[in-house]
């Protein structure tokens, strides 16, 4: 199954941030953003412990004829036919992207037959797309058919290797999310009687999802194909957290004790005590299996070993992973390569600041001292949000410069409400809903550990230029199809996020060598993260070596750094993913240049950019291509 299966993944990673990630790690992630953007890099439920990838997609070749409308409409009628039979099929992605019709099913999505279903729904619908053809096609009906063609087969080809023997981490753990959408904290609603009985018959589902998740990773036992132990280690908190000896101890409890008053009392009754018999006599049973299943067969069969290279074929698993991901040529021994001259290139950019600023001292000693200096930290939450309101008057006066559109929608800068500040990022984007204007949220708990050299960076990459730009320009799109409405790709998301970070040198915003040099830093953790991740899966590399080599190279608290190399354990190749969507947009930007001469527009290129809404970054390619053969292109402005 293609799309919405990884959207799906994308949906629960964002509500498995808080109940998964230790609290120091959980804060550095963008949870809001994710369900916001349904990003379409999401992995398979057969794949559920990394992202999916995508192969590169096959240029389509430029049509010397105008499209047929005829073949237009059968193309939209498709697109629209297989979205309502993809939620069919999966009716736990359907609840996520809010379509309640089959709120009450849950198919075994761990299961052969299923994965076999799903298979097979790919390959027809993808016949009935490529029958149909691009030929003629031009604009978002081409780029619609690139995206389908191109998604089709990067889940047929994900089919080469065996991630669902390791169905379960503590970044994707079927515990964790099934205990979210059971509580009421989720996707799952309960607002009337037939919502709680659509949860009880849904429930139905878990024990047979658990018994799969187990056979499973008894396939991958004898495979060789595990997960390592300091991972499953993690999980069994997790799962402790949730087994409770009574109904009433259980978070799956909740809705009752939170039910409606609209329900009448003999419903709250009778669902009350069906309930009861719901989690003590069907849920809690799978979960018991399910944790004793780990600490008495699997941890003692996981393997010790922390990258991707130690699985059967485990580098090329690595490789594909890196390509589908990220649409990179580049083998993960080149990207290593890469990520260390990015590295010494920033270390020596960081260098030229403290020199040109007089700063004296080595970077580490420099950035312990920006990190606890309390010059650097803001007098009460009011200073902070005063300071983004600030920049947000400062970067609307540069941004005009740099870009010719912007978003319709308002921006207002809030606090994070109290109840999710412990575990919510330092700042974060919420785009607009209907009615509602967009919100960057700013974290004002903990104010030592939000400095104001960070406020910079932070408020390009979320908000102008950043993600209220990009995604908030893709709101407005009101004709792409479903899937690619419901989607979008995070490579290309987080890589104009970070490319948004760089356009503050142009507008002016570094001028103060504590914001520059916290920019440079930032840049130069994401660029030792790339190391640290292939040496992690491709060069043999230990945890210890990869965490020392960030604490080392970046700078990095060893706690900190220890969680990021946690992270890319269990989610290869993620740590890319925006650095080399930044790395493309840079290169089609130069490309640009190149062939437009003294007729490049900057503006142009970021209007041409983010106006199809995110794309895979070689689909990305392929589009600014046929934009520079246009003559309107090479024209002067």
């Amino acid at each position: 199954m293609l799309q919405p299966v990884r959207a799906l993944a994308l949906a629960i990673a964002a509500v498995m941030v808080f109940s998964a990630v230790p609290p120091a790690h959980a804060a550095k992630k963008k949870t809001t953003r994710a369900t916001a953007s349904q990003s379409r890099q999401a992995a398979p439920p057969r794949a559920a412990s990394r992202p999916a990838a995508r192969p590169a997609a096959r240029p389509a070749a430029r049509p010397a004829a105008a499209p047929s409308s005829n073949q237009a409409a059968q193309l939209e009628r498709l697109y629209a036919e297989y979205w309502d039979a993809s939620m069919r099929l999966n009716p736990l992605q359907a609840t996520f992207q809010g379509d309640t019709r089959y709120n009450d099913a849950l198919p075994n999505i761990l299961s052969p037959a299923w994965r076999q279903q799903s298979h097979d729904f790919t390959v027809e619908w993808l016949g009935k797309v490529e029958k149909i053809g691009s030929q003629g096609l031009q604009g978002q009906e081409l780029l619609s058919y690139e995206l389908f063609v191109r998604d089709a087969r990067a889940s047929l080809e994900a089919e080469r290797h065996p991630a669902w023997m390791m169905p379960i981490n503590p970044y994707y753990n079927l515990g964790s999310i099934m205990a979210i959408l059971g509580s009421g904290t989720g996707a799952q609603p309960f607002n009337t009687v037939a919502d709680y009985q659509a949860w009880s018959r849904r429930s139905l589902g878990i024990p047979p999802l658990f018994e799969q998740a187990i056979a499973n990773m008894r396939q991958g036992i004898a495979a060789g194909v595990v997960q390592p132990r300091e991972l499953m280690e993690k999980v069994l908190p997790q799962l402790d957290a949730v087994i409770k000896p009574t109904a009433e101890e259980s978070i799956f409890w909740a809705p009752i004790r939170t039910m409606p008053e609209s329900i009448s009392a003999a419903d709250k009754a009778q669902l009350s005590a069906e309930y009861k018999r719901m989690i003590e006599y069907r849920i809690m049973p799978a979960y018991r299996a399910l944790r004793g299943f780990i600490a008495t067969e699997y941890l003692p069969a996981a393997r010790t070993t922390a990258g991707m290279g130690a699985l059967p074929d485990g580098q090329q698993w690595y490789a594909q992973t890196l390509a589908q991901a990220t649409a990179t040529t580049q083998s993960p021994a080149q990207l290593h390569a890469w990520g260390e001259q990015q590295v010494q290139q920033l270390q020596g950019r960081i260098d030229a600041v403290m020199k040109e600023n007089r700063l004296r001292g080595t970077q580490a000693k420099l950035l312990r001292s920006m990190r606890s200096d309390r010059q650097f930290q803001f007098a009460s939450e009011a200073a902070l949000l005063t300071h983004y309101q600030q920049l947000q008057q400062r970067v609307a006066a540069a941004a005009p410069s740099l870009l010719d559109t912007q978003p319709k929608a308002a921006l207002q800068i809030q606090p994070v409400p109290p109840e999710r500040a412990a575990a919510a990022a330092a700042v974060f984007y919420q785009p607009a809903t209907t009615g509602q204007p967009a919100i960057l949220y700013v974290n004002t708990r903990d104010l030592p550990h939000r400095p104001r050299w960070s406020a910079v960076t932070q408020f390009l990459h979320e908000a102008v230029p950043g993600h209220h730009v990009q995604l908030g320009l893709q709101q407005e799109i009101e004709t792409l199809p479903r899937f690619r409405r419901q989607a979008g790709d995070m490579a290309f998301i987080e890589g104009w996020g970070l490319y948004a970070e760089t356009l503050g040198e142009p507008m002016g915003l570094y001028a103060d060598p504590y914001d520059h040099i916290g920019y440079l830093q930032t840049a130069l953790t994401r660029a030792a993260r790339v190391v640290a991740d292939t040496g992690l899966h491709a060069q043999g590399w230990s945890r210890r070596q990869a965490t020392d080599y960030l604490v080392k190279t970046a700078s990095l608290a060893p706690a900190d750094a220890d969680a990021e190399v946690e992270r890319m354990m269990a989610q290869p190749g993620q740590a890319l993913s925006n650095v080399l969507g930044m790395t493309r947009i840079i290169e089609l930007r130069d490309r640009a240049k190149a062939a437009q001469g003294s007729a490049f527009d900057l503006r142009r290129f970021h209007a041409e950019v983010l106006k199809d809404g995110s794309l895979p970054l070689d689909v990305l390619s392929h589009k600014i291509d046929r934009w520079l053969q246009q003559p309107a292109a090479a024209a002067a402005p």
